[in-house]
């Protein structure tokens, strides 16, 4: 079919013709976009440009960093805060009221700093596109901005091009395109011109080169069908500026926690001050005084920033164990992850192609090592009676795959890596394993002719001469193209007859595994040969062998898996590779002896009500897209999970965003990935992500441990002030001494509670369910015992210093003594929830804790006894011996509050799955 001049009219809009460019053929594709070998002329690319628009991919608005910073403000417990700074100043006590706003401002400071990176991942993505592209217009090659191109445009591409839109290959030479960004593939795409067939995968469109992927080698002429947003990273970009951000289960369950709080505290508070003034008779002014106190006593005002310093804390000790947060709620969220989604490609393997098997016609060999570090050795299978002639033929097909080769090996700071194909690295490497030195071998053949690698016949060849005068030809390619050539098989230095099935049984057996496979050939012909034809091939080549080739496993990898089994954590694997190449690589992996694989053509099929299900179910996930991944990480999130998705590409970046932790990889891993996640491995070690969940468990308990300290000591002065407005008395503490005991004590002894290391086990539990409050039975529990017995401590005192004849102030000096002791010695119960503290690391505590109770200790000294504040807070010197009688109190709440946890473990009490005292 003849292609219409480019000059006549515009391009047609979009239609199923160009649907699927990938299925057409290039005449009718060419005619589709009114487009013509000769490329457009410059008007009619003029023309295109403005109905099409320039091709860069489109900006997406953030908002603005005065809208981001406010945000943080939007908070229960920050309302809180501010309730709290407004009774102090109420109170007249406006140097506290300051205190608490600038906790306020330093939390929305950290996260306005700490989220306003996370923008940026939309502008990484742009940066892959190239910024010039070679076209043709009217015949005449030229360099044009990327930005000009046009549906249309034909373009050409070389090796170490980034390919500027999509485009659908006319001619094609030898062409291979990376395209892991897209498809997860390890292995550089071969192209070829021919049509590829309409439900073809993205990885196995052959005949279309994808912008934002860059040329390995060969090249290529083609017509660009799609430009800026209608690109496959186009649609990338569009899926991750769709994804709203989440919030964490941390922040859900404060949020939750806090608008129950808000409501219960204003309730107690309405009907309090109704009861003062019409049941006691109390003036308004004084009754609003005894709801200010309950206010004060109940806001936790310091718990949203020991919170914040706990995740901060827990982000220090990842960042020494090579993980990076980005997002200070990641940390904890972490510690609920139900399942974890891994790429494939560079984070549960190396990313490094590896000779796994030589197979020659005596039987198999197995090599050892991994990736590209020459180290391993070749194994005949254990009881072979030709195991020295198995080698010997291995030494053979080795020899013509490292001459047959254009790699090169190099190692830098002790890492080796590949210069060229990363099959013929691999083929270097099995060279350095047998024993040989393929430079040595490449000095001793000259290489005297070539037929590079093409995808239409599969295979490459070279001619070479030896210093000695002998003359081969080497041949290196797909098997089945190769045995098609071949009439023979080496048996030692001479040949036999091909066994076709046998070899075919072989390919199919590699290929089940996993592995992909290379076969080897050789022809010796004439000392005087210098040229190498097509021809030459048509007979006389003998068959050597096969090598099957993995992408191996990393070993902490495989470690890693098998904790996460152990922790309840559910590993799946989503690749853009073939489905049998996934299910192998799994096994080895130990993600099941027979794991369930869904493709990305088997989940387009599914439902989306029945795709939850379906997918919870399945392990691994094959030739998948962009869109499968985010389906994925949605649909498993419907039912209730924590999903942390890790990934290195571009094509990982939505769903790296969806996820309740999005984990990028910091040495492979794309600036797209990276800005879209939460969390970056800075070793692009699998096995730190395990370190990373056991981290944020730590964090998770630390944070119940703040709550489960901080609510009952709030709750005990609480419960205090209602008791006595209920008695008609005075009340045990004033407003101004409560506010007071929050303080200091959230500040030291709160806080010490988030340095606590992980109590034993921690990595034994299953993940808690997503839909567990932050107040569980047990801590529900705990506060309203806990509160409870201050409440009888503080008034016990109370009634007794009263008793005796003291005077007011002395016995709410005595009160707020007491209930600092008994924080104090409740700061040792609550550091265990889950064992007893009567042991020797519970007793002695940890640095924090004993540079806080020191802390406390000093401070309540200097409210007792210093002038200044007996004036302040109207307190009074405790004597000797009303010091003991504090101390011993708090010893026996000590002692009941550990009672109490070892009876409740005998008798096997359980108030929610995995929540135990």
């Amino acid at each position: 079919m003849q292609a219409p001049s480019a000059t006549r009219g515009v391009a047609p809009s979009p239609d199923d013709t160009l649907a699927v460019p990938h299925a057409q053929a290039v005449d009718d594709v060419l005619a589709a976009l009114a487009s013509s070998p000769e490329g457009l002329a410059p008007d009619e690319a003029a023309r295109r440009l403005a109905s099409h628009g320039p091709n860069r991919l489109p900006s997406v608005a953030g908002r603005s960093p005065l809208g981001r910073f406010l945000a943080h403000f939007n908070n229960a417990l920050i309302y809180f805060l501010l309730a709290a700074a407004g009774a102090a100043a109420l109170l007249g006590h406006l140097v506290d009221a300051a205190v608490i706003l600038g906790v306020v401002l330093v939390n929305a400071l950290v996260g306005f700093i700490q989220e306003g990176r996370a923008e940026k991942a939309l502008q990484a993505i742009h940066e892959l596109i190239a910024a010039q592209a070679h076209v043709l217009r009217d015949g005449r090659r030229m360099q044009v901005p990327v930005e000009t191109l046009v549906p249309g445009d034909i373009v050409l591409l070389e090796a170490g091009d980034r390919v500027p839109a999509d485009v659908r290959l006319v001619q094609v030479r030898a062409l291979r395109i990376e395209e892991a960004v897209l498809t997860g593939e390890s292995v550089a795409a071969e192209k070829q011109a021919a049509p590829a067939p309409a439900t073809a995968a993205l990885g196995e469109r052959h005949c279309m080169a994808y912008s934002g992927t860059l040329v390995a080698t060969g090249q290529a002429t083609g017509v660009v069908v799609a430009t800026g947003r209608e690109t496959e990273i186009g649609q990338i970009s569009a899926l991750l500026g769709a994804v709203a951000p989440l919030t964490t289960p941390l922040l859900r369950q404060i949020n939750r926690f806090g608008t129950r709080f808000t409501w219960i505290t204003l309730g107690v508070a309405a009907v309090l001050f109704a009861f003062a003034v019409l049941v006691r008779g109390l003036a308004w002014p004084e009754a609003l005084i005894i709801v200010v106190a309950l206010a004060v006593g109940a806001i936790p005002e310091g718990l949203p920033a020991v919170i914040t310093i706990t995740l901060a804390i827990g982000v220090q000790r990842m960042a020494r164990r090579n993980a990076a947060i980005r997002q200070l709620p990641a940390v904890e969220t972490l510690g609920a992850t139900s399942v974890i989604c891994s790429d494939k490609t560079g984070t549960l393997t190396r990313n490094e192609m590896t000779a796994r098997r030589v197979d020659v016609p005596g039987g198999a060999i197995a090599v050892s090592g991994a990736g590209y570090a020459p180290v391993g050795r070749l194994t005949p299978e254990p009881g072979a009676e030709n195991a020295e002639q198995r080698l010997a033929d291995a030494e053979r097909l080795i020899l013509a795959g490292v001459l047959c080769n254009d790699a090169r090996l190099h190692q830098v700071e002790g890492e080796w890596h590949v210069v060229g194909d990363p099959m013929e690295g691999a083929l270097v490497a099995l060279a350095l394993k047998a024993g040989l030195a393929p430079e040595a071998l490449r000095r001793a053949w000259t290489r005297l002719d070539a037929i590079p690698f093409d995808a239409r016949h599969r295979f490459m060849a070279t001619l070479d001469r030896h210093a000695a005068g002998d003359c081969r030809i080497f041949v290196k390619g797909a098997p089945d193209e190769l045995l098609a050539l071949c009439t023979a098989q080496a048996a030692g230095e001479t040949g036999v007859a091909l066994d076709r099935d046998a070899w075919a049984a072989r390919i199919a057996q590699a290929a089940g595994e996993g592995e992909r496979v290379l076969g080897l050939a050789v022809k010796p012909v004439p000392a005087g040969t210098h040229t190498l034809q097509f021809a030459d091939l048509e007979e006389g080549l003998c068959f050597l062998g096969l090598v099957g080739f993995i992408d191996p496993p990393r070993e902490e990898a495989i470690a890693a898996i098998a904790e996460c089994r152990d922790a309840g954590i559910a590993v799946k694997m989503i690749t853009g590779d073939h489905a049998a190449t996934a299910a192998a690589i799994a096994r080895q992996l130990g993600l099941g002896e027979a794991p369930r694989v869904l493709t990305g053509c088997e989940l387009d099929a599914i439902p989306d009500d029945v795709l939850p299900g379906r997918v919870a179910e399945t392990a691994v996930f094959a030739r998948t897209t962009p869109a499968h991944k985010l389906r994925i990480v949605r649909a498993l999130q419907s039912t209730g999970a924590i999903v942390a998705m890790t990934g290195d590409g571009v094509n990982d970046a939505p769903a790296l965003k969806q996820a309740d932790v999005g984990i990028g990889m910091g040495h492979k891993g794309t600036d797209a990935a990276k800005e879209a996640s939460r969390m970056v491995l800075l070793d692009d070690n699998f096995a730190s992500i395990v370190a990373a969940v056991h981290e944020g468990r730590v964090v998770y308990d630390n944070i119940r441990k703040v709550v489960a300290w901080t609510l009952p000591t709030n709750g005990g002065e609480v419960l205090a002030v209602i008791a006595a407005l209920a008695l008609n008395v005075a009340m045990p503490m004033s407003a101004v001494q409560i506010l007071w005991i929050n303080l200091v004590t959230a500040a030291t002894l709160g806080l010490a509670l988030a340095f606590e290391p992980a109590e034993p086990q921690v990595m034994r539990r299953r993940p808690r369910p997503a839909d567990r409050g932050l107040l569980t039975p047990f801590l529900i529990w705990r506060v309203a015992f806990v509160s409870l017995l201050f409440m009888a401590a503080a008034l016990g005192v109370f009634f007794y210093s009263l008793g005796r004849g003291d005077e007011l102030a002395m016995a709410r000096t005595l009160v707020v003594n007491m209930v600092v002791a008994m924080e104090v010695f409740y700061l040792f119960n609550v550091r265990f929830l889950h064992m007893t503290s009567f042991h020797w690391r519970g007793v002695l505590g940890t640095p924090a804790v004993l540079a806080a109770v020191a802390t406390v200790v000093a401070a309540q000294l200097v409210f007792t006894y210093l002038p200044v504040m007996q004036a302040v807070f109207d307190t009074r010197p405790v004597a000797f011996a009303d010091g003991w009688l504090i101390m011993g109190a708090g010893m026996v709440i000590m002692v009941v509050l550990e009672s109490e946890k070892i009876l409740m473990r005998r008798v096997g009490k359980r108030y929610h799955r995995g929540d135990r005292p």
